[in-house]
């Protein structure tokens, strides 16, 4: 990874947001996150994407110290979400030598999120294309659905620099001590993750580019070890898992699910398994369980029975999982009920909508608290997962 420098010529003007608690409402975001921008300083000036309304004063005061007076010529629209798009029409009001550059999809969204006038102020790329700004060529690729059908990437050639959108994101600010692995797959699976075909169309596209840094819109410059978070790439968008090993998920009301799935959990070690997490559903952050189920090879699922149903957290949990095309993995039951035990009934028939899911036997039904005589269908189920 590299700070925010990246050449002479291509400053980085984004914006650290620490004061974020929930990324797009819904994601923990403990240390923040940035909304990533720049400016490419050649004959003509190009800047790339704009950012969040709660970052615009210090977006716009960035941009005004990397221009130094310089015109803009062209600003480049890759991704209209929100987070990167918001300043559209402020930037065009405050710069109108400027003209907007992107696809046919991106002006339709700007004519939804926006009032003012496009009107010769619009330049439309297809795949391909190139525009040049001097020594700098830019060269744009569609990457509809990565995460939004608009969504395009850009290559620099001279310095030989993708900017990738929401691609190789992560969450945290620019500043942040933390691992890139978990939390760019913590922020991909949860909001790319559905769309692996899709990714995987870019990674052959970007397989074909002399590519020496990666310049997203959010999380840190990468400009070492490119390899390795191709390689991450690869792995989440086809689906494949990271460990072999079993995730334990449980969704327990008072107790009695929890002890039993901890049981199961010390059953699979005695299998020989080494690696056996175990989660509870109701206390662990959805983003991080979603990230989780799909580190693993296994998982088990152990919901209590409620209102007829399963307990809410591990319903909400597996139709995350199915939202995000949960796949490639086998996957066993656990349920228990006082007097009419109904959970595994719903979990099977969630999982059972999933791509690629094996349910292995048994399902193993607690009734009200774990007794002897559940063992021996334990075991088998921790045989079962083992094998």
């Amino acid at each position: 990874m590299k700070d925010t420098y990246i050449s002479d010529s291509i400053l980085y003007i984004g914006v650290s947001d620490k004061t974020l608690d929930l990324f797009e409402s819904q994601y923990k975001v403990p240390n923040g996150v940035t909304y990533n921008s720049y400016v490419i300083l050649d004959d003509k000036v190009a800047v790339l994407d704009t950012v969040d309304g709660r970052a615009s004063e210090q977006w716009f005061a960035n941009l005004e110290q990397a221009l130094a007076g310089e015109m803009v010529d062209y600003l480049v629209i890759s991704h209209m979400e929100p987070d990167h798009g918001a300043n559209v029409e402020r930037f065009a009001r405050q710069h109108p030598e400027a003209k907007l550059v992107g696809n046919a999809k991106t002006f339709g969204m700007i004519a939804q999120f926006f009032d003012f006038d496009l009107e010769g102020r619009t330049l439309e790329v297809k795949e391909g294309d190139t525009l040049s700004l001097g020594e700098h060529v830019l060269q744009f690729f569609m990457a509809p659905m990565v995460h939004w059908p608009e969504v395009m990437v850009t290559y620099e050639q001279k310095e030989k620099i993708l900017f990738s959108a929401d691609g190789f994101g992560k969450f945290g600010a620019m500043d942040a001590e933390e691992d890139w692995d978990e939390e760019a797959a913590r922020y991909y699976l949860n909001i790319v993750g559905k769309y692996g075909v899709q990714v995987q169309s870019l990674l052959k596209k970007a397989a074909k580019l002399d590519i020496r840094t990666i310049c997203p819109l959010h999380g840190p410059i990468l400009g070492d070890n490119l390899e390795h978070y191709v390689e991450k790439y690869q792995i989440w968008s086809s689906y494949q898992p990271e460990q072999k090993g079993v995730l334990l998920a449980y969704a327990s009301i008072h107790g009695n699910t929890a002890k039993a799935a901890k049981m199961l959990a010390e059953l699979l070690k005695e299998q020989g398994e080494e690696h056996v997490e175990v989660i509870d559903l109701a206390r662990t952050d959805m983003s991080l369980s979603v990230r989780k189920a799909f580190f693993y090879d296994r998982m088990i699922v152990a919901g209590a029975t409620y209102d007829g149903g399963v307990f809410p957290c591990m319903e909400e949990f597996l139709q995350h999982l199915k939202s995000k095309n949960y796949q490639k993995r086998t996957v066993a039951i656990l349920e228990n009920g006082t007097w009419a035990p109904m959970a595994g009934k719903v979990m099977r028939g969630i999982l059972e909508g999933m791509k690629e899911i094996r349910i292995a036997e048994p399902v193993v039904t607690v009734k009200s608290a774990v007794k002897e005589d559940n063992l021996p269908a334990m075991k088998a189920l921790a045989e079962a997962m083992s094998s």
